[in-house]
């Protein structure tokens, strides 16, 4: 498990646990109204889900679009909300969503959220868009 650093505020729930499941996503489209966004079309049609990951999910949707993602384990009932947004505030995320964000991620879609924090960026010692704002980044040594 990794040990996800949070100083955000963010509330964080561990529902995923790295269990497979089934992915959806609630956005708001240009027009302005929320939709749901599943995979399950993809995966009719090619035989995979297009989603193997809520990271992949959170991913997926260009800047302001994506509300909620929400999770149903194999052999589940119930889906469960992941992650949400309420305005320009995420409020809830899982560890297993935030132990895969990358600083470019935040800096590129998600800059005017709660997500954004350089407070947050020097806790886990973040240096460049590739290193990752929620899991602490060792510095590797170059060998020549």
């Amino acid at each position: 498990m990794k040990n996800v650093i949070n100083t955000t505020g963010i509330s964080t729930v561990d529902f995923i646990q790295g269990q497979k499941g089934t992915y959806r996503a609630i956005v708001k489209v240009q027009a302005g109204f929320l939709t749901v966004v599943d995979d399950l079309g993809i995966e009719a049609n090619w035989g995979r889900q297009a989603w193997n990951s809520g990271y992949e999910v959170f991913r997926n949707f260009k800047k302001g679009a994506l509300q909620t993602i929400q999770f149903k384990a194999e052999g589940g009932t119930y889906w469960i909300t992941v992650f949400a947004v309420k305005g320009k505030k995420v409020i809830l995320a899982d560890t297993e969503i935030l132990a895969e964000i990358t600083v470019g991620d935040i800096n590129g879609n998600w800059y005017d959220t709660n997500l954004y924090s350089p407070v947050q960026y020097r806790m886990v010692e973040a240096k460049h868009w590739g290193h990752y704002a929620f899991l602490f980044n060792e510095e590797t040594l170059e060998v020549a």
